[in-house]
């Protein structure tokens, strides 16, 4: 599986893993709070301008973001069915700064560093005999190696129903996507168990 990881040294890169995913959270709230367009559409700017910065290609930084852009859009088309267009540009603008902030730091912070940074920020939740921050780590180390696979599925899925002469849409892509992302996911656990990764019981 491909990493979304990039080398580099910019100072996105030389932050610790704890400092981007509390800014992370705490940018979130923030952006939930605001309703105002000026600001959410200055936290866009701020964050593209950030992931910029991060040594990717421009090519290759666009192709990342292109289907959380899709899903941001159909958000958007939805809200304004039902709202103005200035009460329906408010969510748009939060996820699309939302996603650029969480594709800077995915990108500038390795699996590894995230599962260890998540395990230990989880440690206190195991005292309600709930859940094991090895697991709330290794569930996060999933979903990042996921990420980069289910993007070059889309990608591939996208490029055969354009060679057979197919309709392009979403309804024809995501079928066929989350079909295969399941299966994978499937075989994953299955990979997992025979493992014995994860403790059953405890």
């Amino acid at each position: 599986m491909q990493s979304l990881y990039v080398e580099g040294n910019s100072r996105m890169h030389r932050l610790s893993p704890r400092a981007k995913l509390l800014s992370l959270a705490a940018f979130a709230i923030l952006l939930f709070m605001s309703h105002n367009l000026l600001l959410l559409s200055g936290a866009v700017l701020v964050t593209a301008a950030l992931y910029g910065t991060i040594g990717l290609p421009l090519g290759e930084a666009l192709r990342r973001l292109r289907p959380i852009l899709l899903a941001i859009a159909v958000v958007g088309l939805f809200n304004l069915i039902f709202n103005p267009w200035q009460a329906a540009l408010v969510p748009v603008l939060r996820l699309t700064a939302l996603m650029l902030l969480a594709a800077s730091v995915t990108g500038t912070t390795s699996i590894t560093e995230f599962i260890d940074e998540v395990t230990a920020l989880a440690r206190p939740l195991e005292r309600t005999g709930r859940v094991r921050a090895e697991d709330i780590g290794l569930a996060l180390g999933l979903v990042l190696r996921f990420v980069p696979e289910i993007v070059n599925r889309y990608q591939a899925i996208r490029e055969a129903h354009t060679a057979r002469g197919l309709k392009v849409g979403p309804t024809s892509l995501l079928a066929p996507l989350i079909i295969l992302t399941l299966k994978d996911a499937d075989n994953v656990a299955a990979a997992i168990d025979a493992r014995r990764i994860r403790r059953h019981g405890s």
